[in-house]
């Protein structure tokens, strides 16, 4: 063997518990030791002119510059050799390092360093214990251990009310399914038996808000796939081809984010002309070089399926099935 029994007994000793430093990353807790420790623990149990390191290989994978600030990533290769009564025993590791900073040349440097110091740890933890190879063992036992049993459940809030804005923790997959309500369905179930009787399922009040009666009211956006089924029966305004498209009247009312216009501003036209006045870039202008004002021939449509929507200053009655040939050729200038 080539080391002796002193150096045997050393390398068998755990390190320093005040020299074991912790750091988190990626949720978990690592304990490590740092670089001049290794390297003064290395003196101390082989001597000083009886191991030396070598760096066999090293080189930069990354190297960025955003906006003046600059980041270097390199990995290294590093061999530590030991001269034991006239045996060389020879380990070798490798590590990354990374720097980030203002100056090229100093973030360089410093993730150089940081891969070699890293890479000669790990070389040195091969030997035993006080390099830190005790550390590998418990870091890879406890600490998913540690993630689980931090976990407690969340006491039940009593007494909720209404107006509470406190925030409500977000349930977590680790905790343990039971039979037991959660957190969420407790509270839900709270505010559910000190509000006012629910709602009927289908009542309007609980899908809708009116915006139209508020101060800064919004337009109503009507929706009847009904009355678009009934406006793609009609002919065509322009070519009075069949079947039709329901096109929406974009200028009718104001432009929302996602949001057609009401369905009661709707006009057959041809698949064609829809085409063709959705490649237009005024659409005002395309009905005026059409002589066709498509409000007005909108609004009947929509009488016809809404009869009880239909203006009673309007003395002349329409059947509720079809319109008139003679609105349509009055409304195109014929």
């Amino acid at each position: 063997m080539a080391f002796s029994t002193r150096q045997i007994q050393a390398l068998k000793r755990n390190p320093d518990p005040q020299s074991i430093r912790k750091r988190e990353a990626h949720g978990r807790e690592l304990s490590y030791i740092e670089g001049w420790y290794a390297i003064a623990e290395a003196n101390r149990i082989f001597g000083f002119d009886s191991w030396n390191r070598e760096t066999l290989d090293s080189r930069c994978v990354i190297a960025r510059e955003n906006r003046g600030t600059f980041l270097a990533v390199y990995v290294a290769r590093v061999r530590v050799t030991v001269n034991a009564r006239g045996t060389s025993v020879i380990r070798e590791g490798h590590g990354t390092g990374e720097g980030r900073g203002d100056s090229p040349g100093e973030v360089h440097d410093i993730a150089l360093k940081v891969a070699e110091t890293d890479a000669t740890k790990r070389a040195l933890a091969t030997f035993g214990r006080p390099f830190g190879l005790e550390l590998y063992r418990h870091s890879g036992k406890s600490s998913p251990k540690t993630v689980t049993s931090q976990r407690t459940p969340l006491p039940a809030r009593t007494g909720l009310h209404p107006d509470d804005t406190t925030p409500i923790p977000r349930p977590s997959r680790y905790f343990g399914r039971s039979d037991q309500p959660s957190l969420i369905q407790q509270i839900g179930h709270e505010v559910a038996t000190s509000a006012s009787p629910p709602l009927a399922p289908n009542s309007a009040s609980q899908v809708r808000i009116d915006k139209s009666a508020l101060t800064l009211g919004e337009p109503k956006r009507l929706r009847d796939k009904a009355h678009l089924k009934f406006v793609s029966t009609r002919p065509c305004l322009i070519c009075e081809r069949q079947p039709s498209d329901p096109h929406h009247l974009r200028f009718a009312q104001p432009r929302a984010i996602g949001l057609k216009v009401s369905d009661e501003f709707t006009v057959p036209l041809c698949r064609g002309h829809h085409r063709q006045l959705h490649q237009s870039s005024n659409e005002l202008r395309w009905w005026e070089s059409m002589y066709i004002e498509p409000l007005p021939i909108a609004r009947k449509l929509w009488e016809q399926t809404h009869p009880e929507t239909r203006s009673k200053q309007d003395g002349e009655l329409q059947q509720p099935d079809k319109i008139r040939d003679a609105d349509f050729a009055q409304s195109k200038g014929a």
